[in-house]
């Protein structure tokens, strides 16, 4: 049955579909709808696991139990992933391990553009690489096969374009798997120096192995239209090529980018009087094909930095561009900003009034560095805050620690925030460390996590007292705050600065979009008592606007959650009788 199906849902149905019997995954976008499509169907355990190395080690085991199994993360996921990803080369599987990674072109939602095909080539393991929702279930499907085959995991590569578009994909029933026999195989899967030597020798015999695959490939295929211009091209870019140069082009479209067929490529080259290699990001199929000898055009006409379009591709290879309907006048943007009703909101206010440096991290709340808060100095990766805060202690000492902070969310602090603070813990950091609790991982889309005490599949589960966990970890100063109340948010966080040892204050109120948020009831600014000082702009409420000279409350926009009758002056604001 046809069915018009998301990218990312098309891989949780080819799974689902090859038997597929665990998941495990840390959400990112754009790969996080993956695991959600998966965690509906009751013959796959689905979970989210505390960070990406955690979610490929458990589908490792799972792997290595009998079971086929997946896991998926975005681009930065994979860098955390990457440790056990490297060894499992060497050791293999039992039944097939398939790692979804889905890359960001453009950044959409991502820190760094990242191409992870270059993980494929270092740890020397296969990468699929679809370009529309059919060959997502296609390819994922012959992902599990070739794992098994090939005793591998194997690697399938997304984009946001291929992971958000939606396309028609032909659906069929589940193949059930019984578990695969365990054996125990210490020389296989214990990676001690004297058995890792063995397996490297394995890899490369696998190595020539897939790369004879990869000549006969189906995946990989010829499109032949002349010989005046030929076309490589793989995931999405294939696509762009297609609509941006039709017929006058001829196409070998890659599935297999890892390894690619020599042979193959070499035909397609004498086939064609001028060859191009279009791919996003890093030149990594042009690199491989000028070391075959092959004069190639790539970079050199088309960008290394975010996304193709036909557009771009058509200008660069025919020198035209379409005439295309445009825009009378350029669309009206909005600007990046958190929620009315945001709980990060009153912590941010309290930082700028304090002026502190911030160490950042990632989630909703990177949103503080951007005018008018401009709340953030620093932000560097998944739980990088508290480390950097750290670092900034021992290089300019107290008078530092008394005005620097470390800011994170509660995802992201189970994710891999934990290691950091015990480093601050055991080095004697001074520091104080913001936990921003808002129950639930907000800036993929309200996933659970450890925290939250329930699980992907909806079930009730044991919730992490980030409190607690703390304590335990040795820091004896930690105190919730609700960080709706400005004023005392901003004496906890004086006292906890003053403090000379390790502290953390866990700013605790649940995420504006959630059921459980509290409102206090909308609010309003009184005209006559407003001064116009400006002072609840500065709080970046998409609520608060300001016209004709007058600032208001728009009351379909206000969440009711008072941060801006905490910093007026002069009483302006109050609350609706009726709501």
């Amino acid at each position: 049955m046809k069915e018009l199906l998301l990218g990312n849902e098309a891989v949780a149905r080819g799974a689902f579909e090859a038997g597929a019997a665990v998941s495990s995954a840390y959400p990112g976008t754009p790969s996080t709808e993956i695991s959600e499509y998966l965690a509906k169907y009751d013959e796959v355990y689905a979970e989210w696991a505390p960070n990406e190395k955690v979610a490929l080690e458990t589908a490792l085991g799972a792997s290595v139990a009998g079971a086929r199994a997946m896991c998926a993360m975005k681009h930065v996921g994979l860098n955390v992933a990457s440790d056990p990803m490297f060894t499992a080369s060497y050791t293999g599987v039992n039944a097939g391990l398939v790692i979804c990674v889905a890359d960001d072109p453009g950044m959409h939602s991502s820190q760094d553009e990242q191409d992870s095909r270059h993980y494929a080539v270092a740890a020397k393991l296969p990468m699929l690489e679809p370009s529309d929702s059919a060959e997502c279930l296609e390819f994922t499907k012959l992902a599990f096969d070739l794992s098994e085959r090939f005793d591998t995991p194997v690697l399938l590569r997304l984009s946001t374009r291929v992971s958000h578009s939606r396309s028609l994909a032909e659906t069929s029933p589940r193949e059930e798997r019984p578990l695969r026999e365990y054996k125990k195989d210490p020389m296989k899967y214990v990676m001690m120096p004297a058995m890792a030597r063995g397996r490297h020798v394995a890899v490369e015999k696998r190595q020539q192995a897939l790369r004879a695959f990869a000549e006969g490939f189906g995946g990989n295929r010829v499109e032949y239209n002349g010989r005046e211009i030929g076309v490589i091209a793989c995931g999405i870019s294939y696509n762009y090529a297609r609509e941006a140069l039709g017929e006058r082009a001829s196409y070998f479209k890659l599935g297999m980018v890892n390894p690619i067929p020599d042979k193959a490529i070499k035909d397609f080259a004498a086939a064609v009087d001028t060859l191009y290699v279009v791919e996003e990001l890093d030149p990594v199929i042009e690199t491989h094909c000028r070391a075959l000898g092959l004069d190639v055009i790539g970079k050199e006409r088309l960008p290394l930095i975010g996304e193709l379009s036909s557009n771009i591709i058509r200008e660069a290879i025919l020198g035209t561009s379409p005439d295309i309907l445009r825009p009378a006048e350029a669309l009206p943007q909005r600007p990046p900003v958190m929620c009315a009703g945001c709980p990060h909101r009153g912590v941010f206010f309290a930082l700028t009034q304090l002026k502190l440096t911030v160490s950042g991290d990632i989630g909703c709340y990177t949103l503080g560095a951007l005018n008018p808060i401009y709340g953030m100095d620093t932000c560097f990766c998944m739980g990088a805050s508290i480390g950097v805060a750290h670092g900034m202690a021992k290089a300019r000492g107290r008078e530092s620690t008394s005005k620097t902070v470390a800011i994170i969310g509660d995802s992201t602090f189970l994710h891999t925030g934990v290691p950091g603070l015990i480093n601050v813990v055991y080095n004697k950091s001074a520091t104080t460390t913001i936990i921003l609790d808002n129950s639930i991982t907000g800036m993929t889309g309200h996933q659970q996590n450890p925290a939250t005490g329930v699980t992907l599949k909806g079930e009730p589960t044991h919730a992490v007292d980030l409190k607690l966990l703390c304590e335990a970890i040795g820091v004896k100063r930690v105190r919730v705050v609700d960080p709706f109340f400005v004023k005392e948010m901003r004496q906890a966080l004086k006292e906890e600065l003053a403090a000379d040892e390790p502290s953390v204050l866990i700013a605790r109120r649940s995420c504006a979009l959630l059921k459980s948020f509290q409102t206090f009831g909308k609010r309003y600014i009184d005209k006559e008592k407003c001064t116009e000082c400006g002072l609840c702009l500065k709080i970046a409420c998409p609520a608060i606007m300001r016209a004709d000279g007058k600032t208001f409350i728009d009351r379909a926009q206000c969440a009711g959650c008072t941060y801006c009758e905490g910093v007026c002056p002069s009483g302006a604001i109050g609350k609706y009788t009726q709501d």
